[in-house]
């Protein structure tokens, strides 16, 4: 009489020639002052981290250090340069700018007023969470062109490092925005990562897979 065969279960592994892309979002911000705008680059409001945001990003690179990745990347804007200085200090990689995973352009509420204008409840900032559209604020980026961009980054960094691990510092909305186009969820399902949160992915070119999503641990560390 034959054994029965055994069938355990395995680990999940991506297949042959995918990609395994860790999202982190960049770390606290300087605040948005009333009256005062922040520094633009290319349209987009450019703070540095605060002070709060250096601590979080020296945690999650700690956090990161002991993995191997072929590539790290960031955006144009310096609150995801540095936010990745203190892994690429551990790691001795080079960053690489990708532009088109930077964030959402917020149009007339670029510069800080974006953040006021939630805070007070603006009609505009209320529908614009109701519909999940950001081009309800006046000049802002449609979802069309927003998408667009943002996949052409993934699917650009997948294509340059097949059967690797690469991370990249990008922020909330482009976050956001990839894992809404990996699930094909709502747009506005994965908006709310928190300030260095990870988010992973398995890339191949027929299907993004999402492991997993605003993952806080360095910041909330187990007793001893």
């Amino acid at each position: 009489m034959s054994t029965p065969r055994r069938f355990s279960q395995e680990p999940y592994s991506g297949p042959p020639g995918s990609t395994e892309l860790y999202l982190v979002r960049h770390g606290a911000s300087a605040d948005a002052v009333e009256g005062e705008d922040f520094e633009l680059i290319d349209g987009h409001g450019n703070p540095p981290l605060s002070d709060i945001g250096r601590e979080q990003a020296e945690l999650v690179g700690a956090r990161l250090a002991h993995l191997q990745f072929e590539a790290l990347y960031v955006t144009t804007l310096r609150r995801t340069v540095e936010t990745a200085a203190p892994l690429i200090r551990r790691t001795g990689l080079n960053p690489i700018v990708e532009r088109d995973l930077r964030e959402v352009n917020l149009g007339e509420w670029e510069g800080g007023l974006f953040r006021q204008k939630v805070a007070d409840a603006d009609p505009l900032a209320v529908r614009m969470m109701k519909e999940e559209r950001w081009d309800v604020v006046p000049g802002a980026e449609s979802p069309e062109v927003f998408g667009r961009r943002i996949r052409s980054a993934v699917e650009r960094i997948a294509s340059a490092h097949t059967d690797a691990r690469v991370v990249a510092f990008s922020h909330g909305a482009a976050i956001g925005e990839v894992l809404a186009q990996a699930t094909g969820s709502r747009p506005f399902a994965f908006l709310m990562s928190d300030n260095t949160a990870i988010a992973r992915l398995v890339l191949t070119p027929e299907s993004w897979v999402l492991r997993g999503f605003n993952d806080t641990a360095h910041l909330h560390p187990w007793p001893s």
